[in-house]
């Protein structure tokens, strides 16, 4: 049985499937976020224009980069932790533009809950 898909990955398909997202109309760039996961590092590439989103995973040269584990990206994206935060700690690694990862990590808070079943079942 395949693995349920992270918190990043349920992210980047819901913000791939938008199309438009009204938070970032005024934005335009590029984002690139590196999940480090053991070693391998899975890439996920954001063209914003004006608003309108594309994803995919390219290795592309970005205007601004995000590199952190993959349980960091996978807490951000589930609420479970703050990007601000984790930029402060030195958990989350950014590089370039930082204006445009300012603005863009507004829609942080509009990510899709992901609930962690508790102990008691």
């Amino acid at each position: 049985m395949p693995d349920p898909p992270s918190a990043t990955q349920t992210f980047f398909e819901s913000l791939s499937q938008r199309g438009h997202e009204p938070l970032l109309t005024k934005l335009s760039g590029t984002i690139r976020f590196d999940a480090v996961c053991d070693d391998r590092v899975e890439h996920w590439y954001v063209t914003l224009i004006k608003g309108t989103v594309k994803v995919s995973h390219s290795k592309a040269t970005a205007d601004a980069v995000i590199r952190a584990d993959q349980s960091m990206l996978d807490g951000i994206f589930s609420g479970r932790e703050n990007a601000m935060a984790a930029i402060l700690r030195g958990a989350l690694i950014p590089e370039g533009d930082a204006a445009l990862l300012l603005r863009f990590e507004r829609i942080f808070s509009a990510a899709p809950r992901t609930e962690t079943p508790s102990a008691a079942g």
